[in-house]
């Protein structure tokens, strides 16, 4: 090893000793003067009960497994519509300047109006029509407003991807005799797609999150639930175990997108 590298190994093991000192410090603080609050009885009593959380808990995970059904198959209808504005949105066509207008309205629209919003729109607008059932379910209709508002945003992710692509890329594809389409499918894509991983990955996270707004439109899902016992109870714990389950999801979710990000970076230097 020489001194150079001697010099940063001893540089990063400083750093780690500062951060674990420090954030030990801010964990016992937390952990000492948080009870000595006036009103630390109640709040213990109303967000930490341990009996409830006990109790509540098998049930709360139970309804979680309707948020992850629901991103389940949100995901893919996401993915497809966000790259197919993507793609009308870096048309480069004359015939097609009508689908880059509608792109870059679609983008503009759904990425202005709150998600929430959307999903009361929506949730409620579509299924006061009087259709039959199923079509007016809430799990359809909100479903439709995640995908509508979350696919405005991984379109402009890929269409960034798309247009980090060096133009020598596309020159040399067509100097081989590929077509315009066989370029963006074959070269353009592939690359594209590898740069966004990371960042549609933090996209995912959020959605999984956002999930729960359908509680609002009528799903018994993990937040409507705890909601439920909160009624019932008359206690907070529960709230305290949806965000338990929650974060069991998407800190790891959350760390694995971060891995994604280094990997790429370390790539690129």
């Amino acid at each position: 090893m020489n001194r150079r590298q001697a010099y940063e190994a001893a540089q990063r093991r400083r750093a780690l000793s500062v951060a674990g000192v420090s954030t030990a410090a801010v964990l016992v603080a937390i952990v000492v003067l948080v009870p000595l609050a006036p009103g630390w009885t109640a709040v213990k009593a109303s967000f930490f009960d341990g009996g409830i959380f006990v109790q509540t808990f098998p049930t709360m995970l139970r309804a979680f497994l309707i948020d992850v059904m629901i991103f389940a198959w949100s995901v893919p209808l996401i993915l497809g519509l966000g790259l197919a504005i993507a793609l009308a949105r870096g048309a480069q066509a004359p015939a097609l300047f009508p689908l880059r207008i509608f792109g870059a309205v679609y983008v503009d629209v759904f990425r202005g109006v709150p998600v929430v919003l959307t999903i009361y729109l929506i949730g409620f607008g579509v299924p006061g029509l009087g259709l039959p059932r199923p079509w007016n379910s809430p799990y359809i209709w909100g479903t439709v407003a995640l995908v509508l508002t979350y696919s405005a945003y991984i379109a402009e992710v890929l269409r960034s991807g798309i247009e980090s692509i060096h133009a020598s890329q596309r020159n040399a594809a067509i100097c081989l005799g590929l077509s315009p389409r066989d370029t963006m499918r074959y070269v353009i894509l592939p690359q594209a797609v590898r740069r966004v991983v990371p960042a549609n990955m933090n996209m995912l996270v959020a959605l999984q999150k956002d999930v729960a707004l359908l509680s609002f439109i009528g799903p018994v899902e993990i937040l409507r639930q705890a909601g439920i016992y909160k009624s019932l109870l008359a206690n907070f714990t529960p709230y305290v175990v949806a965000a338990v389950i929650f974060l069991c999801v998407t800190v790891p979710a959350t760390r694995y997108a971060d891995h994604l990000l280094n990997r790429d970076r370390d790539a690129r230097s």
